[in-house]
């Protein structure tokens, strides 16, 4: 039986789903597939009628839509005019990347499934639904379902097994983000080369091992190491499993290898919680607790070992038409301790807070895409945004926004734990007050003995969010950390809706659906 070639399809938003690609890419190879990966939208998709075995990995991003890598990909693909049996001959499977705090939790993973056997297709399996919620994270699922694909295809088709100021016309709106590539630490990139025993004066020019794999994009031909360490390795992430079983095929030194072996089996799989997950030990950190193995790490496989520095988010916090020529965002450094000794530090975060323009002019890579958030346009709409924490920085800018064109009827719900500590521009939120501008709300959840949060402030507040939502049509805002506060803020709107409107249990969870479907409830949230 002739083996097929393996197409890997992926719709990447923060990098996550083209990190899952890759992984299958090389267990792909190293079962002796060939096989090819690639964005969505770089696949020429007319070429897929042809294709006997694909594998798509999609995340979903915002309220249920693409990510932005796939947006072609998927309008192409629900084509009415596609006929039934276009993808007839093909065999696949979709492994969807999600967060189950969204309403539309793995929706274009979902749908992308009954897409395809609409078409014709033969699923392998069941579509993976990976949760960033989970407390092993995504690949609490994946791990599983990628054992059982592995097994399908294998049987199916048996091998071999031996095996800073933005330029001038850069437009944004209220709602975009914007992505920043930060680097790693001058200190964490020298003990990195000592650890590799690398020199990072050295030059050196990539070539593609296999054919037909390009050589990784972004990195200047030829590169130092110091470059390559410093501006593309993730070397403070968190490893993922492949990363120990990768290092394992690598090591020299037996008890190393042996440990390595251990954290990369599927009976290990809690000890390796233990070990890097819970503590959020790091890529660097591992390789010094295994000091043979990352003194005999190949230079040629740094590439395969560690992923590439992925660009951060972050929402933009200001209008052109309030702050012509400057993009603000509001960052708090994170750092915080866990049982090891260093204290964990946000890699964008940390290098942002290190920057130092009293020394010169500071180059910080950046890009502007639209964001999940769409606001009105009609200029009597009210709009209720709950964003505590730095979850507000996308209503300073449809704030801004709204001032600017005359829009009054912006009701913002704002938390933090105490007033003077991390009250965000409560200056600018007072003057706006004072003009009519906005009304503001506050929780400072540590200044009295019962903590207070943005959804009690709401639930004070129903008779008047009860009137706007469903008297005056407004639309409904909620921005901030994933873990708790979108389940909380949820559960306050339906008991307004049950208390205010006088609606059943049933009928305040329809309500609430519409306001999803028709946009009038938006959430942006992150873990």
């Amino acid at each position: 039986m002739q083996v097929p070639q393996l197409l890997v399809l992926f719709g990447s938003q923060t990098g996550t789903a083209q990190d899952e690609a890759e992984r299958l890419g090389r267990e792909a190879r190293r079962r002796r597939l060939g096989c090819s990966v690639q964005a969505l939208d770089s696949y020429s998709v007319a070429n897929l009628i042809r294709e006997p075995l694909v594998i798509f990995v999609c995340a979903t991003t915002g309220q249920g839509d693409p990510p932005d890598n796939m947006k072609n990909f998927w309008r192409f693909i629900f084509r009415k005019s596609l006929p039934s049996t276009s993808l007839c001959q093909m065999d696949f499977a979709v492994l969807g990347l999600g967060d189950s705090s969204y309403a539309k939790f793995n929706f274009v993973a979902k749908k992308l499934h009954r897409r395809l056997l609409q078409l014709g297709g033969s699923a392998l399996l069941q579509p993976c639904l990976g949760d960033d919620q989970h407390e092993l994270g995504p690949d609490a699922a994946i791990d599983p379902w990628v054992g059982d694909l592995w097994e399908k295809i294998m049987v199916m088709y048996p091998v071999p097994l031996n095996i800073p100021e933005i330029p001038h016309g850069v437009p944004f709106a209220a709602g975009d983000v914007v992505l920043i590539l930060p680097s790693n630490s001058e200190a964490h990139t020298q003990q990195f080369c000592q650890l590799l025993c690398l020199d990072p004066n050295q030059f050196f020019t990539l070539k593609p091992r296999e054919p037909g794999v390009p050589y990784p994009p972004g990195l200047p031909q030829p590169c130092t190491v110091w470059h390559l360490v410093s501006q593309y390795l993730d070397i403070a992430s968190v490893p993922r499993r492949s990363f120990f079983e990768l290092l394992a095929c690598l090591s020299p030194h037996a008890l190393e290898r042996e440990k390595l072996l251990e954290f990369s089996s599927a009976r290990g799989q809690e000890e390796l919680w233990e070990y890097c997950n819970r503590p959020r030990r790091t890529i660097l950190e591992v390789l010094s607790d295994f000091p043979h193995t990352a003194g005999a790490i190949p230079p040629d496989y740094l590439l395969d070992l560690i992923p590439r520095i992925r660009p951060r988010a972050f929402s933009i916090a200001s209008s052109l038409l309030a702050h012509p020529r400057k993009l603000q965002i509001l960052v708090a450094v994170v750092k915080y301790q866990t049982r090891l000794k260093e204290p964990r530090r946000g890699l964008c975060s940390s290098w942002l807070a290190s920057l130092n323009p009293g020394q010169g002019p500071v180059q910080v890579p950046l890009w502007v895409q639209p964001g999940s958030l769409v606001f009105p346009k009609t200029p009597d709409t009210p709009i209720i945004m709950v964003g505590p924490g730095t979850g507000v920085a996308p209503f300073r800018a449809a704030i801004q926004e709204r001032v600017a064109h005359g829009q009054t009827g912006n009701f913002l719900f704002f938390g933090c734990r105490q007033r003077d500590q991390d009250f965000y521009w409560q200056t600018e939120w007072q003057k706006l007050e004072q003009k009519g501008c906005l009304t503001l709300v506050t929780a400072f959840s540590r200044e009295q003995e019962q903590k207070v949060y943005v959804q009690h402030r709401l639930r004070e507040l129903g008779p008047l969010v009860w009137e706007l939502l469903d008297g005056q049509g407004a639309y409904f805002y909620l921005a901030g950390n994933a873990k708790y506060m979108p389940t909380d803020v949820s559960e306050a709107l339906m008991s307004i809706f049950q208390e205010e409107g006088q609606l059943s249990t049933t009928d305040a969870s329809a309500y609430l659906a519409r306001l999803q479907q028709t946009l009038r409830f938006q959430t942006e949230t992150w873990a």
